[in-house]
């Protein structure tokens, strides 16, 4: 693959801005007393809610003797502590202490208000952009650092059915992006818990179906297909979602030709889906797969006032 040189010194040139507006030159980061891998380390123990310091190794990249120093001096700080796994005393996990979670708290605060300051500077489209090119070009960094057999190991997998936590992470998902992207708030996000809840145990019907992005054990990625709601032997896709990592890596274009062919095995004469004016990188999925915009207006379901579309695919 050509790659223009010039492009090559955009991007190290605005990564090393990134370095420095975001504080990683300092001594401790995002308004701690802690250095920047000790930060980390707190964030990765609160997205996993414990896990040992081996994978704690590697999860941060650092040798294993100076993850080991850095959680003594955690521990010594009240931030972390250790407990023993629920099946097995003996096997220690590294968990937040009541200290450390509101450490984690102060830390996610200082971290959006530092995004919110920045993505002001923008307008919706140029933010989106920032959001889906970040997270693509994050995943691009991970993915150049694994040798062939480790990105074999942990691949994004598609899995459909139920699984324990995606009501609640489907919700997390959604609140996340939009919240950030879109100043959506907790009607949103109850107005999306509330649906995935209801449509759950619905999938023993043959006509519904979910599907879950999957890697390493945490859904990052979702879509279903309600076929009850609309009548009409009409489908309903819904709860397209996916974490900005995994933005640009073709995991959404495999998430929807599934939702997209189970329509079709199910003989459903038309799918429709809502959405909003502004979601350009969606949409341009949607069209790739036969939907096309339907009728668009104002309006308030998601609790703030956009340019609602609807979209429809037909046999």
């Amino acid at each position: 693959m050509s790659i223009n040189p010039n492009l090559v010194e955009d991007i190290r040139a605005a990564s090393r801005t990134m370095v420095r507006e975001l504080g990683f030159m300092k001594s401790t980061l995002a308004g701690t007393r802690y250095s920047p891998s000790a930060v980390h380390a707190l964030l990765e123990i609160d997205m996993h809610g414990a896990m040992p310091a081996a994978q704690l190794v590697q999860a941060l990249g650092l040798e294993k003797s100076s993850v080991s120093r850095m959680v003594g001096k955690l521990i010594e700080a009240g931030e972390i502590e250790e407990t023993g796994a629920m099946d097995d005393g003996r096997f220690k996990q590294l968990a937040l202490t009541t200290q450390g979670k509101k450490t984690i708290v102060d830390i996610h605060t200082h971290g959006q208000q530092q995004v919110i300051s920045a993505l002001g500077q923008l307008d919706a489209d140029q933010q989106l952009v920032v959001a889906q090119g970040l997270g693509a070009y994050a995943n691009a960094l991970k993915q150049r650092n694994q040798r062939p057999h480790e990105a074999v190991a942990n691949p994004i997998g598609i899995h459909a059915g139920y699984r324990p936590g995606l009501v609640g992470r489907i919700a997390q998902m959604h609140a996340d992006f939009y919240s950030r992207h879109w100043h959506f708030g907790p009607f949103f996000e109850s107005k999306v818990a509330a649906g995935v809840a209801e449509f759950v145990p619905r999938l023993d019907q043959p006509v519904n179906q979910i599907w879950a992005a999957v890697q390493n054990g945490r859904i990052v990625g979702s879509i279903a297909i309600d076929g009850q709601d609309l009548g009409n032997n009409e489908a309903h896709l819904r709860w397209f979602i996916l974490d900005d990592g995994c933005r640009g890596s073709g995991i959404g274009r495999e998430l929807l030709t599934k939702a997209v062919e189970f329509c079709d095995e199910k003989g459903f004469s038309a799918t429709q889906l809502w959405t909003f004016k502004g979601l350009d990188a969606a949409r341009r999925l949607y069209e790739s797969s036969g939907f096309t915009l339907a009728w668009e207006e104002e309006g308030t379901q998601w609790g703030s006032t956009v340019t609602e579309q609807q979209f429809t695919r037909k046999v």
